[in-house]
């Protein structure tokens, strides 16, 4: 049994407003559900009832083998206070209470509070130091990392995220995006509404709505993302004028239909040029290859071309952001590869 089941759902508000017609969908515990559509396709709606703060007009949800509908109002909000971690594009913080303070409200109406809980929430996205400051003393990117710490204070079994990046700039969205990947990583259930393609795609499945019903399913493999890391790696080595050893697995006309989805997803524009996002991506990729090259010869004494090249052309795909940035620090913030390519920097470096 899948963790949420969607089955035949249907809201109307009225006898003329249907705002999600005959939805059904699944998803597994630990997966990461993008949902996407235009304004009034039913996003928010599906949100509401997937955190049980609406109950649908016919149809059934169940989470975790629970059919909501069958719960009553006192039910109904405990199972949501245990279940459910929200994250609102609008921060929700209460003005006249510390960040400490607006996650131990989250405690209060779960259980209890507990202060060195709430400061380790705070820690864990980043802001211990800020605790004592108040949301006007906090930027937009802070005021939204305090609100994930207080979704994940009370340890729900799914988070519910709202547009989370909708607000911010494109430095606090890599943020809080990162910090969302981390989640996942720990094995966190996350469904996320946006309208945002390159939000969308950091997800393991998404759901476009159109008129309040499924019009396309979209997954991305690893091995997808492995070619459209593979098609950045070689646009990033052309326009450097610098050689890509690693041999190319897939067909022009394999490439051509990445290349259309990378533009629709955003990673290229119309011109086949990079993005913002398809450039970091590319820095990103290439970064870990070459970090990788060093760490074979540095340490490992590798020095066959071949075999340094197969091994950093795997961990250029598995390396978590966490572990690069540890691989660049212990290596000394090499400059550049073996081979004497620049190695674009990272956060750990100060020289971006």
């Amino acid at each position: 049994m899948a963790f949420i089941e969607l089955e035949n759902v249907t809201k109307y508000y009225s006898d003329s407003v249907c705002a999600l017609d005959q939805v059904s969908f699944q998803v597994e515990s630990g997966e990461w559900l993008a949902i996407m559509g235009p304004s009034g396709s039913g996003k928010t709606t599906l949100l509401n009832l997937l955190g049980c703060l609406d109950q649908p007009s016919s149809g059934r949800v169940r989470i975790g083998g629970t059919e909501t509908a069958s719960l009553n109002h006192q039910e109904l909000t405990r199972f949501r206070a245990e279940t459910v971690g929200f994250i609102f594009q609008q921060y929700h913080l209460i003005p006249y209470l510390t960040a400490l303070e607006n996650v131990m409200v989250a405690q209060y109406f779960h259980s209890m509070t507990d202060e060195p809980s709430a400061l380790a929430a705070l820690e864990r996205v980043g802001l211990a130091a800020r605790a004592q400051h108040l949301p006007a003393q906090l930027s937009g990117g802070e005021q939204q990392r305090v609100s994930i710490a207080r979704a994940l204070i009370n340890q729900p079994r799914i988070i519910l995220a709202d547009e989370p990046t909708g607000n911010l700039d494109a430095a606090n969205e890599e943020i809080v995006l990162q910090i969302l990947e981390r989640l996942h990583d720990e094995g966190n259930s996350i469904l996320m509404v946006t309208h945002d393609e390159k939000v969308g795609r950091r997800a393991d499945r998404r759901i476009d709505l159109e008129h309040g019903r499924i019009a396309q399913t979209t997954v991305f493999s690893f091995e997808e993302n492995e070619n459209f890391d593979e098609v950045l790696e070689h646009m990033w080595m052309a326009i450097e004028g610098t050689t890509h050893n690693e041999a190319t697995h897939f067909s022009e006309a394999e490439r051509r239909r990445l290349t259309s989805t990378m533009t629709r997803i955003g990673l290229l524009d119309a011109q086949m040029n990079f993005t913002e996002e398809g450039r970091r991506r590319a820095a990103s990729v290439i970064r870990r290859h070459r970090l990788a090259e060093r760490l074979f010869t540095d340490t490992l004494d590798l020095r066959d071309d071949q075999e340094i090249e197969s091994n950093a052309c795997t961990f250029e795909h598995i390396l978590s952001p966490e572990v690069t940035e540890r691989i660049c620090t212990f290596l000394g913030h090499p400059s550049r590869c073996p081979h004497g390519s620049p190695i674009p920097p990272g956060p750990c470096c100060g020289r971006e």
